[in-house]
């Protein structure tokens, strides 16, 4: 017995297990930290924290498949170490620039008018931006490759793995900010640089170790061919290839006359193929991802992004202009925790008893239900809906007389935003609406609609975390080894960009009264995506999409190859 537990804490997966929870320690703690850190430097403006997570999302947007593609083209050993790297050396870069500027601020204020200590903030973007898109490269690599390979031609393994995954993710999303919280506000904004650039260098070299051991005790690992071979991209655009002819045609009369001006040319057209290759690769991506099989429900997963139903600035925003306090949203925040663990229980459950696409449709019914309360709390006692207030008339208010606007926000996973109207101000503590008078006391608001609002999210969570590793282990079981970068590239880039427009939906309506429509549009999109699944199933099962719940048969769901759309 002892034996057997020794092996299990020295095989590849928990030593996979433990790297990933080092990495989204520090990720978290990033995450949180730095959106602190740009508001304390900008004198309590949220304006770098805006444009740092717009251009954060701007560059996975964009760079999201060429990503893809660089893992697809390079040894799994090699875009591991080079991505950990890459992301831990940028924070600690970040965190060492950081103290420099809190400990000489008011120097660098007084030099060349304040513009180094402006090259110091685009500076910190810039590299915490590097950052964020090496981790998008470890995520796309480890959580999308790496952990089938491990799993080998187990999809049950597989799916223990993924849900694994996804409870140490639900835990560092609590804990991890909550840790250097406290370092920062018991000890000081620099302290908090300081602990963040130590544990990730510590934290490095321990998963650089990790990731050398997985590597080792998992053969299969090496085996992955350097080029993709034309006869496994069945998805990708072919035109790829006809690109290059010219530059072959052009060789070929390099070696049969060297004496003309072919080199000049071959030079001009190599030199414009490289300057166009990364365009070819954005469009090669989204092209290949479109031809997927699973295309659809990495769609309907994507249109999961677009909503506030979820635990993030803008509905904890909503909530304080409510009447709930901090302590509230924080034991509701606990608890959506615990029902997203309960939802990667529920996921492994129904998969061994229904299957991995009746899974989905299962999870998708289920989040949807559960997300039906938060559109009947729209209609509630409580709820300020009111669609005759102008989004605009309090922003018109305050251009007319003269006063400071208050800003949008949307920092990851950092539970704070300040509305236009009727927000409050998180950042000084101050739990009061922003239109409401200290001196009155303002009636109590019927706390139904905000009952029914969190009710419906905390418990919507179960099936969207199952759902999210049933879409996850469909890409993971259906795309060919060779375009796993890619199409995850892509679909990172279509998440977020899903998000990025439910950020903007806000700005176009962000007053409390307007919070009901964004409520009701939001659930119409997630619906839009469960009928994306749908459609997917049907076309994957056919008639047997409505049979009673049963098992898969062994030799479908746990021997077939990755790649054949007959294993869902």
């Amino acid at each position: 017995r002892l034996g057997s537990v020794v092996a299990y804490f020295t095989s590849a997966k928990f030593l996979l297990y433990l790297g990933h929870a080092l990495s989204t320690w520090g990720d978290r703690m990033w995450h949180f930290a730095v959106s602190v850190f740009l508001v304390e430097l900008y004198g309590n403006s949220l304006l770098l924290t805006a444009v740092y997570g717009l251009v954060v999302a701007g560059s996975v947007l964009l760079l999201g498949a060429i990503i893809g593609d660089w893992v697809d083209k390079n040894s799994r050993l090699k875009v591991a170490q080079t991505s950990l790297v890459v992301q831990n050396a940028s924070v600690i870069l970040c965190g060492i620039i950081l103290m420099i500027v809190f400990l000489f601020k008011t120097q660098l204020l007084t030099l060349y008018h304040g513009w180094l200590l402006t090259m110091c903030y685009i500076l910190v973007i810039t590299i915490a931006n590097i950052a964020n898109l090496a981790s998008t490269a470890t995520a796309i690599t480890i959580q999308r490759d790496w952990i089938v390979v491990v799993a080998g031609e187990d999809r049950s393994k597989l799916a223990d793995m993924n849900a694994t995954i996804r409870r140490i993710d639900q835990l560092t999303n609590i804990l991890a900010p909550m840790a250097v919280g406290q370092i920062m506000t018991f000890g000081s904004p620099m302290i908090g640089c300081g602990f963040i650039s130590g544990w990730n260098l510590m934290s490095m070299c321990v998963e650089y170790l990790l990731l050398w051991k997985v590597y080792q005790k998992t053969p299969t690992l090496a085996l992955k061919s350097a080029k993709v071979e034309e006869s496994e991209l069945k998805q990708l655009n072919v035109k790829k290839e006809s690109d290059m002819k010219p530059a072959e045609g052009v060789q070929l009369i390099v070696e049969k006359d060297v004496t003309g001006f072919e080199p000049q040319q071959e030079k001009a057209v190599s030199c414009a193929a490289r300057i166009a290759e990364p365009f070819i690769t954005f469009r090669d991506g989204w092209v290949a991802y479109y031809n997927q099989p699973v295309f659809l429900a990495g769609m309907g997963l994507a249109f999961l992004y677009m909503t506030v139903l979820g635990f993030d600035c803008i509905t904890t925003g909503y909530a304080y202009t409510q009447g709930l306090s901090g302590s509230v949203l924080s034991l509701l925040m606990g608890a959506s925790a615990v029902t997203g663990i309960m939802g990667t229980v529920a996921f492994t459950w129904l998969r061994r008893k229904c299957g991995l696409v009746r899974t989905g449709l299962i999870s998708g019914v289920a989040q949807f239900a559960c997300l039906v309360l938060c559109a009947i709390s729209v209609f509630m006692p409580g709820s300020p809906l009111d669609l005759t207030v102008s989004p605009f008339a309090d922003i018109s208010a305050r251009l007319f007389e003269g006063e400071p606007l208050p800003t949008i926000t949307s920092p990851e996973d950092k539970p704070e935003m300040v509305f236009a109207t009727g927000m409050p101000n998180l950042l000084n503590g101050s739990t009061t609406p922003a239109n409401s008078d200290p001196e009155m006391s303002p009636e109590p608001v019927p706390l139904i609609s905000v009952s029914l609002l969190f009710a419906g999210v905390i418990a919507a969570r179960v099936g969207l975390w199952s759902f999210d590793l049933t879409v996850t282990q469909l890409l993971q079981e259906n795309v060919v080894e060779s375009e796993r970068g890619i199409i995850n590239g892509v679909q990172n880039s279509m998440n977020y960009l899903l998000d990025l427009l439910h950020f903007i939906m806000v700005i176009l309506a962000p007053n409390p009264e307007a919070f009901g429509l964004l409520v009701l549009i939001s659930v119409s999109f997630v619906a839009m995506g469960h009928i994306m699944y749908f459609r997917f199933a049907q076309k994957s099962l056919g008639k047997q999409l409505f049979v009673c719940c049963t098992p898969e048969p062994k030799a479908v769901s746990d021997s077939s190859p990755p790649g054949n759309t007959s294993t869902v």
